[in-house]
């Protein structure tokens, strides 16, 4: 098809991306060798690029830990972020969307086993699946079933390469089981959900700038995206279903990281850092800052967790691996799978 080669193409130029910024950012500690301050490079998923750049990052700097410190920072989809650093992208901390990227890491050797040791399991941030949609809701798009439709064009990250994705699919998923539906036949609305889907970019980033230019009647995301883009003045209104997962964002210093990569890591435990968080559209996991902000961030009657399914060490063969039944589905559509 068509929109495969094009997607083809597109990944292609995304690896050759990756190498140069591999290559850019080694270049950029070189040159600040010269300083008495230390350089941090931030490896992350696409979403909290700009909470990172505008909000966090100078709070840090403006401390006595922070202040003499720089960051070099990469933002991208999840699953290339994770492989870029496995292959050798240089990386202090990392933030991915979901827990399997931080995994390929500590399988590496390069995040200690002990990462999600902390009280916070090694989770930064929260959030919930959300549908984004035009604005007054014209094709009343309410629950994931509505994701069916002949009606809706439907427009998700690939999940091949976008955590966010994956979270997506597992909320798909999960709100047919807690309707009681089968695994098989959670399976097949699932797959038909995919049919249904016209775009998939690489990265939620990449699918809001897909959904804000016009296309499609429903983005699936990031309960912070939809609030972000509303909070940039993107014309969108979003709609949370009473069923959905909760994401979970975990974050790590590498094992060769410098002392100031894991007060950073402190700091955004703050109350100061999970506010920005918040302010971004971002649930705390901070208890503190979760109970200000609680009327901004309601618990749907049907939250449900990866959990519910074993955990991602019992989700991410299964499902996303390459033998993987969402992959194989993907591959029926013509769809990217690498």
């Amino acid at each position: 098809m068509s929109k495969g080669k094009n997607r083809q193409s597109r990944r292609l130029l995304t690896r050759v991306g990756i190498a140069v910024v591999a290559l850019g950012a080694t270049v950029g500690i070189a040159a600040c060798g010269g300083g008495s301050g230390s350089t941090l490079n931030l490896v992350a998923y696409s979403t909290p690029q700009q909470v990172y750049e505008q909000k966090l990052e100078p709070g840090f700097k403006d401390t006595s830990d922070g202040k003499d410190v720089d960051f070099s920072n990469s933002f991208g989809s999840s699953g290339d972020q994770s492989r870029a650093v496995e292959a050798g992208q240089p990386a202090d901390v990392v933030e991915f969307s979901l827990e399997p990227d931080m995994t390929r890491l500590v399988d590496a050797g390069i995040v200690g086993s002990d990462w999600n040791q902390n009280q916070y399991k090694g989770i930064v941030t929260n959030s919930v699946v959300t549908l984004m949609v035009r604005p007054g809701n014209p094709k009343n798009i309410q629950t994931f079933d509505d994701l069916a439709r002949d009606d809706v064009e439907v427009i998700d990250p690939n999940p091949a390469t976008s955590g966010g994705a994956r979270w997506n699919i597992m909320a798909i998923y999960g709100s047919q089981i807690a309707e009681g539906k089968s695994d098989a036949q959670a399976q097949d609305f699932v797959k038909q959900v995919l049919a249904n889907t016209s775009v998939q970019d690489d990265s939620a980033r990449d699918s809001l700038n897909t959904f804000s230019g016009g296309k499609g009647d429903v983005l699936v995301g990031y309960e912070n995206e939809a609030i972000q883009a509303k909070q940039e003045n993107i014309d969108l209104d979003y709609v949370t279903p009473d069923s959905t997962i909760l994401i979970q964002n975990p974050i790590a210093v590498t094992k060769d990281a410098p002392s100031e990569a894991q007060k950073f890591l402190d700091f955004l435990y703050t109350d100061q850092a999970q506010q920005s968080f918040a302010d971004a559209g971002y649930r705390p996991v901070v208890k503190s800052v979760a109970d200000k902000n609680a009327s901004k961030f309601p618990t749907p009657s049907g939250l449900f967790t990866i959990d519910k399914f074993g955990g991602w060490s019992k989700v991410a063969d299964p499902f996303f691996g390459d033998n993987g039944w969402v992959i194989q589905a993907e591959k029926e559509l013509g769809n990217p799978t690498s």
